[in-house]
C-alpha cells in the first residue's frame, strides 16, 4: 500500500512538471504575440498621429481667435483648476494657442508649445516644455528659459499686478482660490519652469496631452453651459416670486 502511494506522487511532480514546461512555452509565445501587437499598435498609433496633425492646426488656428478660450478651458478642467490662483490667471489670459507635438515614435516624449499675446510679464512669445523617455526608461524634462520682464520697473510683481482684463476674468470666474503650494507667478510657471519634479504638479503636462489638448472644446463650453443653467435658474426663481407678489395682491 505504502509502496504505491510512493509511486503515484512521483508519477504526479512529473506530470506536474511537464506541465510547467508546457506551460513556460505557451507563456513565451503569448509573450511574442502581445511584443508583435505592441509594435503594430505602435505603427498604427504613428500613422495617425500623423492624419490628425492638419486637423490640429486647424483647430488651433481657429482657436486662437477666440478671447479667453485657454484661460477659460484650464479654470473649467476639474483637476487642473484646483491648482490654479489668482496669479495663474494674470499670465494665462494671454495665453492664446496650445500645440502638443509627440515625438516621432510616440513612446520617447512630447513637448507641449505655449502661444502667448504681448504681455507685461514676460518677453517670450513662445515657450515649450518638452517630455523625453532615455533608453533606461527615465523621464527628462526641459523647458524654454522665460525671460521675466524688469518687474521693479514696472514697480509690481506678478502677485499684485491687476488690469482691466484680470477685473473681467475675475468677475465672469466664480471660483474659490484654496491652493497655497503656488509660489507668487502660480502653480503653472512653477510647473513649467521646473525640471526635476519638485513642484508636485508632473500631470499638468500628462493632463494637457491627454485629456485638454484632444478636446479642449468641452471644457470651454462648460463654462458656457454653467452660465446658462445659472441665468436659467435665476429667471424661474424671478418668475415665481412674481406670481407669489401677485397672489398677496389679490388676497
Amino acid at each position: 500500500m505504502s509502496s504505491s502511494n510512493t509511486k503515484q506522487v512521483k508519477l504526479d511532480e512529473a506530470e506536474m512538471q511537464k506541465a510547467f514546461e508546457v506551460i513556460g512555452d505557451v507563456q513565451n509565445e503569448i509573450d511574442r504575440l502581445n511584443e508583435q501587437a505592441s509594435e503594430e499598435i505602435l505603427q498604427v498609433e504613428q500613422k495617425y498621429n500623423k492624419l490628425r496633425q492638419p486637423n490640429y492646426k486647424k483647430r488651433s488656428d481657429l482657436i486662437s481667435k477666440i478671447p479667453s478660450f485657454w484661460i477659460s478651458v484650464f479654470l473649467n478642467h476639474p483637476q487642473l483648476s484646483s491648482y490654479l490662483d489668482q496669479n495663474d490667471e494674470n499670465i494665462l489670459q494671454y495665453l492664446k494657442r496650445v500645440d502638443v507635438e509627440e515625438h516621432e515614435d510616440i513612446k520617447s516624449g512630447y513637448r507641449i508649445k505655449f502661444t502667448f499675446d504681448k504681455n507685461s510679464y514676460f518677453e517670450n512669445d513662445l515657450i515649450v516644455k518638452e517630455y523625453s523617455v532615455t533608453e533606461s526608461s527615465e523621464t527628462q524634462c526641459k523647458s524654454t528659459p522665460i525671460r521675466w520682464k524688469n518687474e521693479s520697473k514696472n514697480g509690481q510683481t506678478a502677485s499684485n499686478r491687476k488690469t482691466d482684463s484680470d477685473n473681467s476674468t475675475s468677475n465672469t470666474r466664480k471660483r474659490s482660490y484654496d491652493n497655497d503650494n503656488t509660489n507668487e507667478r502660480g502653480a503653472f510657471m512653477a510647473w513649467f519652469t521646473d525640471t526635476t519634479g519638485e513642484t508636485g504638479n508632473d500631470e499638468f503636462g500628462e493632463v494637457i496631452k491627454d485629456d485638454i489638448f484632444v478636446n479642449p472644446l468641452q471644457y470651454y463650453l462648460a463654462a458656457t453651459t454653467n452660465d446658462e443653467e445659472e441665468g436659467g435658474s435665476g429667471g424661474e426663481n424671478d418668475e415665481e416670486e412674481d406670481l407669489e407678489e401677485k397672489e398677496d395682491e389679490q388676497e
